[in-house]
């Protein structure tokens, strides 16, 4: 069954297709910086992508990832009143690489090497809303769910 993802920055939705045919949608929260390739930028990068890792299968939801690894805790409000600048990144990674040499893809403009995600994010943050560093974040139940209908290689379009 290949399944395509589609986000829309403009939107702040993530929709799944199955052969253009709709599965669901999640909302999502992209880049507080808006649309941008480039590396430092803080922006979500647009254009063909895929999913070049899924990180996380099988963990609690809440767990904290440093570094695309679990770091043995889980999220709770303590835990965030104790470590009050962390960007949270929570419950599943599904790692971005682009697909457009020049565009989101080798160089200064590489999704890959920028740290591009799909991840979880603390139920606190709102969605809708441009609000990450970057990344494409979820709250973890939507998240879990996606995590559990890609493989490796699924389409990414990044849309503004």
């Amino acid at each position: 069954m290949p399944v395509e993802v589609r986000i829309s920055i403009a939107d702040q939705q993530l929709t799944l297709f199955n052969n253009e045919n709709l599965l669901t949608h999640y909302s999502v929260s992209t880049a507080r910086n808006g649309a941008g390739e480039q590396f430092g930028s803080g922006c979500t990068p647009r254009g063909h992508h895929h999913i070049r890792l899924k990180i996380g299968a099988g963990s609690a939801i809440n767990t904290v990832f440093v570094g695309r690894r679990a770091t043995g805790e889980i999220y709770s409000e303590a835990l965030a009143a104790q470590f009050p600048d962390r960007d949270w990144i929570l419950s599943r990674i599904l790692w971005l690489s682009g697909d457009k040499i020049n565009l989101n893809r080798g160089g200064e403009v590489d999704t890959l090497r920028r740290l591009i995600y799909i991840h979880g994010t603390p139920e606190s943050e709102p969605m809708g809303i441009p609000r990450s560093h970057g990344c494409i974040r979820m709250h973890n139940h939507d998240l879990i769910a996606l995590f559990d209908q890609v493989e490796r290689g699924t389409s990414v379009l990044i849309e503004e």
